[in-house]
């Protein structure tokens, strides 16, 4: 079997693994778990195409999650418009707000872009506490409807949540791994791997890069909505944080940055400790998991950059060295 077929069938199989695990386990907690896994796993992913693929470290994509959240919110809360038009909407003006953000911002290299991104998030955060129609600070209760997929509200279980969730990270994941594999993933890591090479061979930089951040931005807004709904409240200190950014960064850092499994690996360890920590120990254990996970980072960044998969890879290295050397006595 060689190696692309090998990572295709790896690749199959976690993805199936994840859709049967909740119909294995019905405890409420862990289908829930699972539901917010999901939604970070496909953040990740959709974080990785821009910065994991282009090299370009964004630190504010909590600006698109919220900009999604915010838009189907409104329409539904204000106008009774269904989620899915929303979600759809909300991808729409996340890739506009992403154009015309991104495209002054990429003329900065290295960490003044990812400065430049967290203080435009942290603008659209301050916006949003002031701006009286959307509610301010206050935040927005999402009106509790009869269940149904329209509504994109369920009461009496969260495995519907779990497969349109499920859905929305097969989608973006296959996306990513569609990019990755073609031409523009070839361009994006290009430009990642040195700008000016790039732009010696005739790539044109700043297109590409647009196309990241646009793809990426849409996807993120897709997650906000569902994220929206599936809590059924939301306000600019829930959405806009900065730590919903650095979720996103630390969980794909871990697991591996620029690979499809590096954020399913993150969140599979972030995720869970996130919130089996905030169950279990309540207003207490505030922190733990953060600081847990970051000893995580710590570890992993002082013996393999490239996070959990960077090990792994080193393991399976030294394995097959060893065997080599085996065979040769």
């Amino acid at each position: 079997m060689n190696v692309k077929n090998f990572r295709i069938d790896t690749l199959y199989g976690i993805l199936i693994v994840i859709l049967l695990l909740p119909f294995m386990n019905s405890n409420i907690n862990f289908r829930h778990v699972m539901v917010i896994f999901l939604i970070f796993a496909g953040l990740g992913e959709a974080w990785n195409i821009i910065t994991g693929f282009a090299g370009q470290t964004s630190f504010g994509h909590a600006a698109f999650f919220g900009i999604g959240a915010y838009t189907s919110t409104i329409l539904f809360y204000k106008f009774g418009i269904s989620p899915w038009i929303g979600m759809l909407a909300g991808a729409v003006l996340a890739t506009v707000i992403s154009v015309i953000v991104s495209y002054p911002c990429f003329r900065l290299k290295g960490h003044y872009f990812a400065i430049a991104t967290l203080a435009v998030a942290e603008i659209i955060k301050q916006l949003f506490i002031s701006w009286d129609y959307v509610e301010g600070a206050t935040g927005i209760s999402i009106p509790i409807v009869e269940e149904s997929v329209t509504s994109m509200q369920f009461h009496s279980s969260k495995i519907p949540y779990f497969l349109i969730a499920y859905v929305l990270f097969l989608i973006t994941t296959m996306t990513a791994r569609y990019i990755e594999n073609n031409k523009m993933g070839f361009y994006l890591k290009a430009i990642r791997e040195s700008h000016e090479a790039a732009e010696a061979l005739g790539i044109d930089t700043t297109r590409y890069k647009l196309y990241a951040m646009m793809v990426s931005a849409a996807l993120t807004a897709t997650f906000g909505t569902l994220y929206a709904q599936y809590i059924l409240y939301i306000d600019p200190f829930m959405v806009f944080t900065l730590e919903v950014s650095m979720k996103i960064v630390l969980l794909s850092v871990l697991g591996g940055l620029g690979n499809i499994y590096g954020p399913i690996i993150g969140a599979a360890i972030l995720i869970p400790l996130s919130e089996y920590t905030r169950v279990y120990l309540g207003g207490t254990g505030k922190g733990i998991d953060l600081m847990i996970f970051g000893a995580l980072i710590i570890f992993v960044a002082c013996f393999e950059p490239n996070g959990i998969l960077g090990l792994l890879k080193k393991k399976r290295s030294r394995r097959r060295g060893d065997v080599y050397a085996r065979a040769d006595a």
